[in-house]
């Protein structure tokens, strides 16, 4: 299959992406359906694992949206068997450096681009032999993560790295390692100067730039400011918004 959000960006086109904490492949059936372009596990933060992973992966599967991740870190044992699980996309958090978005790229890549072991259990067409190691290192989407000041005053280096796909700014942490509130949906003027530096500098490289979003709205806004990737908070917290809403409307 081929990577939908890759197409997406190479014609000029945002996309939508949810994302899941919820470690069950009901809700993650049902989420799937929901008009997504992409879908993310979420297993840094909150209660999913491997094997919810790959639970969510199947409850999705069937609907036609792109399955991604976020690691827990950047390690290669964890990039490795998300992608052999199916993921075409890996984001990952906190890469600060030059060198360590060039060892993400590594765990992402099949030989001669990177190390990634053979063994898509799950991936190549549930463990029977196939061609997706021909396609791998064309469709899986590598996305390091930008959080930190470290990461700022690194970003050069860390786009220019070949093999690197797109950027996916986290708020709260960047937030937080600039001395800020950690929040969503950012409106400091120092914030929005950082943003217009992303978007400059992913741009001129052919580089995707994603946001992490508390609103539908603010999400909209960002993708006329020119980032290619929104999430929209996440299952859990759209769940609780909205069951909070109906309380209070049923309540008067």
């Amino acid at each position: 299959m081929a990577n939908k959000v890759k197409e997406a960006w190479k014609s000029g086109k945002a996309v939508v992406n949810g994302w899941l904490a919820i470690p069950n492949a009901f809700s993650a059936e049902m989420y799937a359906q929901c008009g997504w372009d992409s879908v993310t596990v979420d297993m840094q933060h909150g209660v999913q694992d491997y094997l919810s992973c790959v639970a969510c992966f199947q409850g999705m599967q069937p609907h036609g949206v792109l399955p991604m991740v976020r690691v827990p870190w950047n390690e290669p044992g964890i990039v490795g068997k998300v992608l052999d699980a199916g993921a075409y996309g890996v984001i990952c958090p906190m890469v600060n450096t030059e060198a360590e978005a060039r060892a993400l790229v590594q765990y992402a890549k099949y030989p001669p681009k990177g190390t990634r072991s053979n063994g898509p259990i799950r991936a190549g067409s549930y463990g029977s032999g196939g061609t997706y190691q021909k396609t791998a290192n064309d469709e899986v989407l590598v996305i390091p993560m930008i959080e930190t000041q470290t990461a700022l005053d690194n970003l050069e280096a860390i786009l220019d790295v070949e093999g690197i796909d797109a950027i996916y700014v986290g708020p709260s942490d960047l937030g937080l390692s600039l001395g800020m509130e950690p929040k969503l949906d950012r409106e400091e003027p120092e914030i929005m100067k950082i943003y217009e530096r992303l978007l400059k500098e992913t741009d001129k490289r052919g580089i995707a730039a994603g946001l992490h979003n508390g609103t539908p709205e603010y999400a909209n806004k960002m993708i006329k400011m020119g980032f290619k990737l929104v999430t929209i908070l996440n299952d859990v917290g759209l769940m609780v918004n909205a069951a909070k809403s109906a309380v209070k409307i049923a309540r008067g």
